[in-house]
């Protein structure tokens, strides 16, 4: 029965026109194949320098304006009653040192977001089924990972967008972007699989 069932879908396969057929065999490649590329290590290198700088300089304020400075008071001068100014000072100082840590911590985090979340290439493995997704990472050191097909929807058409073409992976929070001033050798390709929307 379910020999009979495979050799009348088989049947239908090659009743149905050439396009169809072409089409099918188009978005189920035999080998695996490149859809996007787009390489900017350098960039992403200077990138993570620049945030890592970033998150020493505004720990070290921070650092900086919790440190009491030393009394310039001589030793054997009585100390004058300063209640409500040391209250006002601290209260500065402190929240100098939220706000430098503040500052740094949003610099790297979103530093580190878009290196994580800035896409390198895409790649269609054979058969169709699978996507892997390479992004520049930290420091653009690569990283790489791979979900099914029906997992990713594009939230936007390529000509829909001027810069960046946002992904959505389910499973995994935020979007993944892909710069439109990247290499798209298979755009056909492309747009009839991972360039797709998908109610996920």
């Amino acid at each position: 029965m379910a020999a009979a069932g495979r050799l009348g879908r088989w049947r239908q396969l090659l009743a149905s026109p050439p396009l169809a057929r072409r089409a099918l065999s188009d978005s189920a490649p035999a080998r695996d194949v490149l859809l996007f590329e787009h390489e900017r290590g350098r960039f992403f290198a200077v990138l993570g320098l620049f945030c890592a700088a970033q998150g020493v300089f505004w720990s070290s304020l921070a650092v900086a304006a919790l440190t009491q400075p030393p009394a310039a008071q001589p030793p054997a001068a009585p100390a004058p009653k300063r209640g409500r100014l040391d209250l006002r000072s601290a209260l500065w100082r402190y929240g100098l040192a939220v706000g430098c840590g503040a500052i740094g911590t949003l610099v790297l985090g979103a530093g580190l977001l878009f290196s994580v979340r800035s896409v390198r290439s895409v790649m269609l493995r054979a058969g169709g089924q699978q996507v892997t997704l390479t992004t520049h990472a930290p420091f653009g050191l690569g990283a790489h990972f791979t979900v099914p097909l029906k997992q990713i929807s594009c939230m936007a058409h390529r000509s829909e967008v001027p810069a960046m073409l946002p992904l959505k992976v389910k499973g995994r929070r935020f979007y993944f972007l892909l710069d439109k001033a990247g290499h798209f050798p298979n755009m056909k390709l492309f747009d009839n699989t991972v360039g797709a929307y998908r109610s996920l």
